[in-house]
């Protein structure tokens, strides 16, 4: 399956997420302005799945694929 999350964190500014192979990505919240807006309820109501992360409250999802290779940050709309 690759690299997976397997915790999902978040400070003022940043998304950090831990990876299975022991990386911790820092994501700029900026690239993700659904996120970004919501509050910190909904931003704990992340899933973690083989496929990346899920927010089912705020229709958001990201894989971690793209985190890693910056696509996320380049297409990021919403």
């Amino acid at each position: 399956m690759g690299i997976l999350a397997e915790q999902v964190q978040f400070d003022e500014d940043v998304m950090w997420v831990h990876l299975t192979d022991g990386r911790i990505l820092g994501v700029p919240l900026a690239w993700f302005p659904r996120l970004m807006a919501a509050s910190p309820e909904d931003r704990a109501g992340v899933t973690i799945s083989a496929y990346g992360l899920h927010w089912a409250a705020l229709d958001k999802d990201i894989s971690v694929p793209a985190l890693l290779s910056g696509e996320a940050g380049a297409n990021a709309a919403a």
